[in-house]
Order: structure tokens, then C-alpha cells, then sequence
């Protein structure tokens, strides 16, 4: 019992460290990208905290995984201290973080973040004194409060029953689940909430996610464009559109006014020029900076990143695609969420993790690091697309240049598709993540003992299943919050054929692009000339 205790202590502190290098993590990465002009603290601390509770709550993944695995033997047998009482326990342990930090989710989502940003809104406005600002945005804020308190209702009185079919044994076994996913309606109404917001952030990783994990590994192997070259190319701009400029100017020599044309013409040709000169001076500063010459250096390495990251973007890719499609041949159908129950056509993915998670922390690290590849992914697209509502740009996201409003879109946004990837891992290794590594006991009758007719019963281990007694294999409470209700399980199914579809457009498309600029979106049309006192150095 001493060495069990020892060992989840081991297990929880693995834990504690991952939140501290998670709030490490969230506090550079949202230094890295706001404005320095317009950075305002409590939008940065908004930002820092969604992003730090949307990372530890998929941390909680693989601890939910390993605690459930943790209490059985290799050979199907529970260990001596794991009794009903313990097991118990340590499900509650784990629903009850679950419990707090969903709440915090929704806390964040439908108050936290809408208030801070509808505040900073509101302050952008002149003659506008606090009390009108604290006014307005509690205003805004309390649609999102009801668009929160009707989700919690649904979740908590909508019916769970679905259709049966006759002679389906499939059926009875995947009805069997759903009655063992518990009937409270606290539970219900938070799932429902969650699942509604994972479901946008399924809508966020199809749009983001899926190109950004082609567009990321392109752009590394393809790199940038040369500083000088594009500077050379920029002097000749300049003086080409000084000359033209010059022309139209010519017509006025003599005090004629010039006509409503040639004024028009050159008010856009003295913007180009703008442009161009402050394009001149970034590429000037990029070209002289030690931070070009390392890169440079660092080219080869750049390249090798470039080929993982497309290796371990085909890896998923193929692994979803396989795992959809055992789900289209062996699942229950539609009105089961296409719950599938084993795996007929394995992937890689379901066939690594439950070797890694034999040796503690493999999986957790394996698992960590899918996360952040996903969120690197996410914040690749993100910025390459910029923050859009349907068709109307919003944002841009750029270092050290990001607005507070942005960054706690880009916050939201990125919690969303967080929240999504605890589903996205079910989909690649849904039997580990419903069951970890945990085997149970089943009989079996043998009529050979050393070559004399007998009949000797013996246990052999198989792997956790549908199949296995209810008090043989535990289900994780993360599966428990995953498929609470059916249709929320179709959706993502085929919000996961899209991720597949979207990604090849994208892979299609990053490879038909040529290569970036150095200065890649730093320098546009709206930006203002007080952006060129401090250039960002990390360009790429």
C-alpha cells in the first residue's frame, strides 16, 4: 500500500510540474504575441489564464488514463490495495477535477473573456468614463450568462433515450454504456455545455488546425525568401512609383489644378510609397540583424523540422482516417454516435500508446505532445488566415503586434480547440482512452493435460473491452464527459472526415505556394508608422 501511495504521489507530482512549465508556456507565448504599444494587463492575464486552464485540463487526460490503469496487474488482476473503496475514490478524485476545471471552462468562456474584451471595447471609445465601461460590457456579458444558463438546462432535462434497434446485439452493448454513464443531471448539464463548446472548437480545428498542420512543415521546408533580394526588389518598386509619381505631378507645373483622375492616382501611388519605404526599413533591419545569420545557420535544422512535423502530420492524418473508418464499418451507426466497441482496424496511434503507457510517463509525455503539437498547429493557421467571421476578416495575429482584442480571440479560440483534442485522441486510440492498458481475467476450459484426456479451467488476460464484466475494467471519467450524449459523438465523426478533407486542400495549396516574405504580414496597408520604433527580430 506504501509502494502504491509512493508511486500515484510520483504520478500527481508529474502533474504539479506539468502546470507550472504549462503556466510558463502560456505566459511567453502571450508576451511573444501582443502589442507593445497596446498591451493593457488585464486582457493579458485573461489570456494567459484561458490558455493555461485549457492546457491543464487535457493534462488531466492522461492522469484520468493512467489512475484507471494503474489499479490493475498486467495479468487482468487488481492489485491488493485497489478494493472497492479506493476505486471509488480515486474516480471521484478525477471527476471532481474534471468537475472543477469544465466549470472554470465555462466560467472563462461565457463571463471571464467576454467581459474583459467588451471592457477593452468600450475603452477604445472617447469621453467614455469606467462606470459606462463596467456598465456596457456587463450588458454584453450577461447574453453570454443566458446563452450559458439555457445550455445547462438542455444538458440537465434532455432525454437520453434513442431509438433501439430490434435483434442488435451491438446495440444492447453500446445502450449498456450509455446507462453506465450516470444519471445525474449536474453531470449532464455540464457535460452538455462542454460538448457544445467542443463541438466549435471541432468547427475551429477544421478551419485552423487541419491547414495549419500542412501549412507549418511546408513552410519550415521551403523557408524564407532572402532579405537582400527582396530588398533589391523593393528599391526598384520605390523608384518605379517615385517616377510615376513625378509624371502626374508634372501636369501641374504650371498651376493647373490636376484632374480628379490623376488626384486620385496620386493619393494611392503616395500610399504605395509609404508602404514601400517602411517595408525598406524592416527589410534593412532584418538584413543587418545577427537573428537572419542564425537562422541561416540554422537552416538544415529547420528543414529536418519541417520533414517531422509533415511525418507526424500524415501519422495523424492516416490514423483518423483509419480510425473513421473502422467506425463507418463496425460501429453501432448514427444513433449510437458511432461508438465503436474494440478495434477492427487498428492505426498506429491506438497501437503506440498502449505499449508507451507500460512505462510510465511515455504516454503522458506522447500525449503532451500531441497537445502541443496541435496548438502550434492551431496557432499556424491562425495566423496565416488571421481571426474571421464567415467572411469578414476581424484580426491579425502578428508578434508583438497583436491587439488585446485579438490575442483574447486567439485565447478563446485556441481553449475551444483544446478542449476538442481530448476527443481527437479518442479518435485515434479509442481503446486506450477508454480503458488505458487494463486487462481482465477470462475463463478458459482445456481438455489436453500432458497428453491425457482432462478438462482443467485456467484465466487468460485479454484486453478491456465492451465485453468485460462491469466490475472487471473501469472506465475513464474522460469518456464519461466525451460520450454523455449521442449526437454530440456523430458530429465529430463527421467533423473529423472534414479535418481529413481540409487538411489535403490545405497540404495541396501550401505546396503550390511559393515561398514567404521575411516580413511576412508585418507591414500593411492599416498599420501605422509608430509600428517601425521597435521591429520585431523574429521574423518567420
Amino acid at each position: 500500500m506504501a509502494a502504491a501511495s509512493s508511486e500515484l504521489l510520483t504520478g500527481w507530482c508529474l502533474f504539479g510540474l506539468s502546470l507550472l512549465a504549462i503556466l510558463a508556456f502560456c505566459w511567453v507565448y502571450v508576451r511573444k504575441y501582443q502589442s507593445r504599444r497596446e498591451s493593457e494587463v488585464v486582457s493579458t492575464i485573461t489570456a494567459i489564464f484561458a490558455l493555461a486552464i485549457a492546457l491543464i485540463t487535457s493534462a488531466l487526460l492522461p492522469v484520468d488514463i493512467f489512475l484507471v490503469s494503474y489499479m490493475k496487474n498486467q495479468n487482468g488482476t487488481f492489485k491488493e490495495w485497489a478494493d472497492a473503496n479506493v476505486k471509488r475514490q480515486i474516480e471521484d478524485t478525477v471527476l471532481y477535477g474534471y468537475y472543477t476545471l469544465y466549470s472554470i471552462v465555462l466560467f472563462s468562456v461565457f463571463l471571464w473573456i467576454p467581459f474583459v474584451y467588451f471592457y477593452y471595447e468600450e475603452k477604445d471609445e472617447d469621453d467614455t468614463s469606467s462606470c459606462s465601461q463596467f456598465q456596457a460590457a456587463l450588458k454584453y456579458t450577461l447574453g453570454f450568462l443566458m446563452v450559458c444558463t439555457v445550455l445547462l438546462l438542455i444538458g440537465a432535462f434532455v432525454p437520453l433515450d434513442v431509438p433501439q434497434k430490434r435483434n442488435s446485439t451491438e446495440w444492447e452493448k453500446v445502450k449498456f454504456l450509455f446507462e453506465e454513464l450516470g444519471s445525474s443531471h449536474g453531470l449532464a448539464a455540464l457535460s452538455f455545455s462542454i460538448s457544445s463548446l467542443t463541438l466549435i472548437g471541432m468547427v475551429a480545428a477544421v478551419t485552423y488546425t487541419a491547414y495549419g498542420m500542412s501549412a507549418l512543415p511546408l513552410n519550415l521546408i521551403k523557408g524564407t525568401r532572402s532579405p537582400t533580394y527582396e530588398r533589391l526588389e523593393n528599391t526598384e518598386d520605390i523608384e518605379e512609383v517615385e517616377q510615376r509619381i513625378l509624371r502626374i505631378k508634372s501636369k501641374c507645373k504650371d498651376g493647373r489644378p490636376l484632374p480628379t483622375r490623376d488626384r486620385r492616382n496620386l493619393q494611392q501611388l503616395e500610399e504605395r510609397l509609404r508602404i514601400l519605404r517602411r517595408r525598406e526599413r524592416h527589410l534593412e533591419f532584418i538584413e543587418k540583424s545577427c537573428w537572419t545569420k542564425f537562422r541561416g545557420a540554422m537552416r538544415p535544422l529547420q528543414i529536418i523540422w519541417g520533414v517531422f512535423f509533415i511525418l507526424v502530420a500524415l501519422l495523424f492524418t492516416i490514423s483518423l482516417f483509419l480510425s473513421n473508418l473502422d467506425k463507418a464499418l463496425h460501429s453501432a451507426g448514427i444513433n449510437s454516435g458511432f461508438i465503436i466497441l474494440g478495434t477492427n482496424l487498428t492505426n498506429p496511434l491506438n497501437m503506440l500508446l498502449p505499449v508507451l503507457q507500460t512505462v510510465f510517463p511515455l504516454d503522458y509525455i506522447l500525449i503532451t505532445t500531441i497537445i502541443m503539437y496541435f496548438i502550434f498547429t492551431s496557432m499556424a493557421g491562425i495566423r496565416n488566415m488571421g481571426i474571421w467571421f464567415f467572411w469578414i476578416r476581424l484580426y491579425k495575429i502578428r508578434r508583438g503586434k497583436t491587439r488585446p482584442q485579438a490575442l483574447l480571440f486567439l485565447c478563446m479560440i485556441l481553449l475551444l480547440i483544446v478542449l476538442h483534442t481530448s476527443y481527437m485522441i479518442y479518435s485515434l486510440a479509442p481503446q486506450y482512452v477508454m480503458y488505458g492498458s487494463q486487462k481482465y481475467l477470462v475463463q478458459h476450459n482445456m481438455t489436453l493435460v500432458d497428453g491425457q484426456p482432462g478438462n482443467v479451467t485456467t484465466y487468460v488476460p485479454k484486453v478491456c473491452d465492451a465485453d468485460a464484466p462491469k466490475d472487471q475494467c473501469t472506465i475513464t471519467r474522460t469518456y464519461l464527459f466525451l460520450h454523455k450524449f449521442w449526437f454530440f459523438s456523430a458530429a465529430y465523426y463527421f467533423g473529423n472526415w472534414a479535418f481529413i478533407a481540409v487538411f489535403l486542400i490545405g497540404l495541396i495549396v501550401s505546396c503550390c505556394k511559393g515561398k514567404k516574405s521575411v516580413i511576412e504580414g508585418e507591414v500593411d496597408e492599416d498599420d501605422s508608422d509608430i509600428s517601425d520604433d521597435e521591429p520585431c527580430v523574429y521574423y518567420g
